[in-house]
């Protein structure tokens, strides 16, 4: 295979990119990565994109991973993942025209990055599967739930924990005043109306929106395949995952949905170690190979 950096321009700011090409392009699929996960840049955490674009690119997968304005080597404003349109247009702009023979592009996202895709996804139609592992769903509601049923449930069998006690380090009111303050916040609840996301069907998703109903909406209009991963050692999975179950709307999407969705309880957010990463790009060949 073959690796050589690209600079290309989103409104004037340039941004990097580097290209993975096959030495055989067996697919005319290709994989856009979206970085995500903070202030990262092309080769993702614990360069896991690095790795993940080889591996694809061995199997005959054309993969284009670059960095948004902001981040990275590009330059410009980070201004959120909810302004990232333009910075993906022009990234899949630039792929295949360096690879015109390319039929579908993949996009690919962790954490923000996924909601990034969210966003976008629907509104280009060379964009027919996307990849959503760990996605950003955050309220100060579904985070709260998350942090009273899954950290402070699991914090107290935990052995430091008594330990802690015993040494007399432990604070019991400043605890008792953290949960009470989660617990109200896990009162507050936002319920989707689904006639008001029909109001906004065939538009760009406005960025007023409260961000779990933008996603939804932006996953409402997305018809393609759909992968999901969730971490079993991650918080911002779990916030997703309890989003779900407490969600109908977003149950009925993810059903008539063409959605696969892998479930790995010993990863965690970044999937850091060599065997959790594997497990992921074996699925997503896998899966790849299947639509």
């Amino acid at each position: 295979m073959s690796e050589h950096a690209i600079s290309f321009n989103s409104q004037n700011i340039p941004l990097i990119g580097i290209l993975h090409k096959p030495e055989q392009n067996t697919h005319k699929r290709g994989i856009v990565f979206i970085v995500g996960g903070g202030p990262q840049y092309r080769a993702g955490g614990h360069r896991q994109l690095t790795l993940w674009s080889r591996r694809l690119c061995s199997e005959g997968y054309p993969v284009f991973r670059f960095d948004y304005q902001g981040m990275g080597d590009s330059y410009g404003e980070f201004n959120g993942f909810t302004d990232l349109d333009n910075n993906i247009r022009t990234a899949i702009n630039c792929f295949t025209e360096e690879m015109p023979e390319l039929d579908e592009i993949v996009l690919w996202g962790e954490c923000d990055a996924s909601s990034a895709i969210l966003y976008y996804a629907y509104q280009d139609s060379r964009v027919k599967g996307i990849v959503l592992l760990n996605p950003w769903v955050r309220t100060a509601a579904g985070q709260a739930k998350t942090l009273l049923r899954f950290y402070y449930f699991h914090r107290i069998l935990q052995l430091d924990f008594w330990k802690k006690i015993i040494k007399g380090k432990f604070n019991p009111l400043s605890s008792i005043k953290s949960i009470a303050n989660l617990l109200r916040k896990s009162r507050s609840t936002q319920t989707t109306n689904t006639q008001s996301l029909s109001d906004h069907l065939n538009k760009p998703i406005s960025r007023s929106l409260p961000l779990t109903e933008a996603l939804l909406l932006g996953l409402k209009q997305f018809n393609g395949p759909i992968m999901l991963i969730l971490s079993g050692k991650d918080l911002i999975a779990q916030e997703f995952n309890e989003l779900i179950k407490n969600s109908p709307n977003w149950q009925e999407q993810l059903k008539i949905k063409p959605t696969t969705r892998y479930d790995f309880p010993d990863s965690n957010h970044t999937f850091s170690s060599a065997t959790q990463r594997n497990n992921v790009i074996n699925r997503s060949l896998e899966w790849l190979s299947h639509w």
